[in-house]
């Protein structure tokens, strides 16, 4: 895999903006989105940490949620961590060596809400890896032009 970096790496909590205040607070890194589902309510914050990298902050679901494999986000009943996702500069290539590979296709290449391109895989523990492309008019392309010189 022709990995430029790690992309962020996403956890689920259990108050998002007292998570958003410790990573400001103590580390100094800056909001950089926010991701609004289709319904209005919020998907995730986005948080500024280096160039083209980030953590990425999900609400844990409420005990009452049950948990949906094979589901990207919002699926745990409890705060931890969610993934990791790996910054390339070509997800169809990307996509194609990890299937040529052998390794499982979680999802399938999509745009998400950020207008980044990626798709999903995991490890042999299950662990869940994101593989993602910044294209120009991602969110997070945005955020790392306007928070890289700060």
């Amino acid at each position: 895999m022709s990995c430029k970096s790690i992309g962020h790496v996403a956890f689920y909590t259990s108050d998002i903006e007292a998570s958003l205040a410790f990573y400001k607070d103590v580390f100094g890194f800056p909001e950089a989105f926010r991701m609004v589902r289709d319904d209005g309510t919020l998907g995730g914050v986005y948080v500024y940490v280096a160039e083209n990298q980030f953590l990425e902050l999900f609400r844990a679901a409420s005990p009452a949620l049950p948990d949906t494999p094979g589901t990207v986000g919002y699926t745990t009943n409890a705060p931890g961590y969610a993934h990791i996702c790996l910054h390339v500069g070509d997800v169809e290539a990307e996509y194609t060596k990890v299937k040529t590979a052998g390794a499982p296709i979680d999802v399938e290449i999509r745009t998400g809400v950020s207008k980044c391109r990626m798709f999903w895989t995991h490890d042999p523990d299950g662990n869940r890896i994101e593989v993602m492309e910044l294209p120009p008019e991602s969110l997070q392309a945005q955020a790392t032009e306007r928070l890289k010189t700060r």
